[in-house]
């Protein structure tokens, strides 16, 4: 009967296709359908009683169960307070006592009464009044009004606590939301626009997507804005540094009068905290589903993992594409019951569905034999070869040539010409500047160093295929986890790593991601884990920190061999190590030098 979470949904999401807000409780004994069944009527009342035409979404998963309400633009956090007191109603109507009493602003000598449970409730025409004048404080006059002209003139409309935007980019203009809204006859109209916007999701691969499509949309002239886990830039230049891959990296972009074509990276948490940051896009990429961060926000399972995840297709109309991997089970099966177009993307260019889906005049991308095809509109066009793709690795980075494949469909689907995807694809380098974190490469007399984020089993699966396929003497690895993956995660995380047969592994202890485990226990478990596998102590190494199994792994490592370098908790130090290493002509056996300070 506890809260695990409430939360505003700020746009389009999983549950409902407009802003509004969802709970997330325990049920701790309650029977799941008569809990839902009264928190859904609870609801129902108090959403009459406040004027709201919603129908309460409920959910029921292994944590317990979820309720999603919608609710006007300028009312979400009221929208919370209602959610959560349909909830304790609910309980205390079902006898139990809640876990948290709300409403503490209720006026003075508001009735009270004692519940079957014992708890204090406020009885219901007061719980009513207090939510209305909640309502009513929360209000910003002109708001609605202004979405709702936006909406008729096809115009996007991003507000939040600080500002409102009317417009995308180039076309857009911007007030705070301190002052005064402007008048709907005041808003200069016929100057705003919206620009083309691509979303991208998926489990892994989402970054390199997304920068692959700006490389794109620029070698075709456009300025893009993107968002990634590590940044936001407009063209060239970047304006922001750290995980913007929710709605506050898309507003920074989508806000900026510079942008031409926007192209956001939406994760997972992002899409079940807030939902999509536009109702609207060109484009929307999924690159696969796989096992990450499952057992948070009522997600336990990979085809409710895949569901948020498609939840970007909502957002696209007749006109856009859905690009999808149709090498994901999982998305293959729900492509195909999609409204919206789908675009698939393969590296199995005999696939029977893609032709089939090609002959009857669909788009898709695949790879032939060594070249990267594009069908679009029942033409045939080769983007590139794979030797030609920098980020492919003469092809042992297939994970990078699905990466570019999925990337060329969603640059068709913004319309940018067949010569600006090959200049692209061709042009991208799996560089610190370009792609940081993202397999970058050192070559240390004949140490070769591999830099990657690989955080998750289906990401470590690509890169340790590609590192088994890379000639070396001896393989090392600095692995780490955090600490909110489960103990089968994370053993399944060292299953995946133990496939490149390392010589030796640089267990990391990660600080900032402990997420409730004690400092050490992360390592410990993957050591064993390791044990099991048939690795031999010896072979293992635990440090407290990633930079000092960095540093070991470095002082470990001879000529001829390879290191495989998963960052999370210091990658900007540890690329910055290692090109110091690099421009200062340091070899194996050298002594190191320490890393730059933070």
């Amino acid at each position: 009967m506890r809260i695990l979470d409430s939360r505003r949904l700020t746009g389009t999401n999983p549950w409902l296709d407009a802003p509004g807000a969802i709970l997330d409780v325990s049920l701790d004994g309650l029977d799941p359908g008569l809990a839902i069944t009264a928190w859904t009527a609870h609801a129902h009342r108090l959403l009459d009683e406040v004027g709201w035409p919603s129908v309460p979404v409920a959910r029921r998963h292994a944590g317990g169960a979820s309720l999603a309400i919608r609710a006007p633009l300028d009312a979400l956090y009221s929208a919370t307070e209602l959610n959560e007191a349909a909830w304790y109603a609910a309980v205390a109507e079902l006898g139990g006592v809640p876990a948290a009493i709300g409403w503490t602003n209720l006026p003075d000598g508001a009735p009270y009464a004692p519940t079957a449970g014992g708890a204090a409730l406020p009885e219901a025409p007061a719980i009513a009044a207090w939510l209305r004048a909640r309502i009513a404080f929360e209000r910003k006059p002109g708001l609605n009004t202004l979405a709702e002209h936006a909406e008729v003139r096809g115009l996007t409309l991003l507000a939040d606590d600080e500002f409102v935007s009317i417009g995308l980019g180039a076309g857009s203009r911007t007030w705070p939301m301190t002052g005064p809204l402007p008048a709907a006859a005041d808003v200069p109209w016929s100057e705003l626009s919206d620009v083309p916007v691509a979303l991208v999701t998926g489990t892994n691969g989402k970054s390199t997507s997304v920068r692959l499509i700006a490389a794109m949309a620029g070698a075709a002239g456009a300025v893009a804005g993107a968002t990634t886990t590590d940044r936001v830039t407009v063209g060239d230049e970047v304006i922001a540094v750290g995980d913007f891959s929710g709605p506050n990296g898309a507003r920074a972009v989508l806000r900026d009068r510079r942008v031409g074509m926007a192209v956001l990276e939406l994760a997972r948490g992002g899409i079940l905290r807030r939902g999509l940051a536009v109702r609207r896009a060109a484009a929307a990429l999924v690159t696969n589903v796989a096992n990450d961060h499952l057992g948070e926000y009522g997600i336990y399972d990979l085809p409710a993992l895949a569901d948020v995840k498609l939840t970007v297709a909502k957002a696209v109309g007749p006109d856009g594409r859905v690009v999808l991997d149709a090498d994901d089970p999982l998305l293959r099966e729900r492509g195909v019951r999609l409204a919206a177009p789908v675009t698939w993307f393969t590296l199995m260019g005999g696939d029977p569905m893609v032709r089939a889906h090609v002959a009857g005049g669909g788009d898709a991308v695949w790879l032939e034999h060594d070249t990267l095809m594009l069908a679009q509109a029942g033409r045939r066009s080769a983007i590139a070869r794979v030797a030609d793709v920098p980020i492919a690795l003469g092809g042992l980075a297939r994970h990078n040539v699905a990466n570019a494949l999925g990337a060329i469909g969603v640059a068709a689907a913004l319309g940018l010409p067949v010569a600006a995807m090959t200049a692209g694809v061709t042009g991208f380098e799996a560089s610190p500047a370009m792609n940081p974190g993202r397999t970058n490469i050192w070559d240390f007399e004949g140490l070769r160093v591999i830099v990657d984020y690989a955080h998750n089993p289906h990401g470590l699966r690509a890169i340790a295929r590609m590192v088994r396929d890379m000639p070396a003497l001896r393989r090392g690895l600095v692995l780490g986890q955090a600490g909110d993956r489960d103990d089968d995660a994370i053993r399944e995380l060292v299953r995946e790593a133990w496939r490149m047969t390392p010589s030796r592994v640089f267990l990391k202890d990660m600080e900032p991601f402990l997420r409730g485990r004690a400092p050490g226990a992360v390592p410990e478990l993957m050591q064993r884990a390791l044990l099991q596998l048939g690795a031999r102590l010896d072979q293992i190494e635990r440090h407290d920190s990633e930079l000092g199994a960095v540093g070991a792994a470095l002082a470990w490592a001879d000529h001829g061999d390879l290191l495989l370098v998963t960052t999370h908790v210091d990658r900007e130090r540890v690329i910055g190590w290692l090109e110091h290493l690099a421009r200062t002509g340091w070899k194996p056996g050298q002594e190191l030098t320490a890393p730059e300070p933070a």
